[in-house]
């Protein structure tokens, strides 16, 4: 499960990444490389945005081997 870990957490910086790009430059990274709301783009933030809710499990497990 380490590298499902690892792959999460990497596309998790990366939509970060594009998110710091919208935020200071109003440049989307992901719709320049795949164009604005393709379905390849929409898989594409889909993907993150599950990595993302999957990643909060991280707290438990955390929190968990701390103790």
């Amino acid at each position: 499960m380490k590298w499902f870990d690892n792959t999460a957490l990497t596309l998790v910086i990366i939509g970060a990444v594009n998110w710091l790009l919208v935020g200071i430059f109003r440049f989307d990274l992901v719709a320049f490389v795949f164009g604005n709301l393709s379905w390849i783009s929409r898989i594409i933030y889909a993907i993150v945005g599950l990595c993302g809710l999957y990643l909060i499990s991280m707290y438990g497990r955390i929190y968990s081997s701390e103790q």
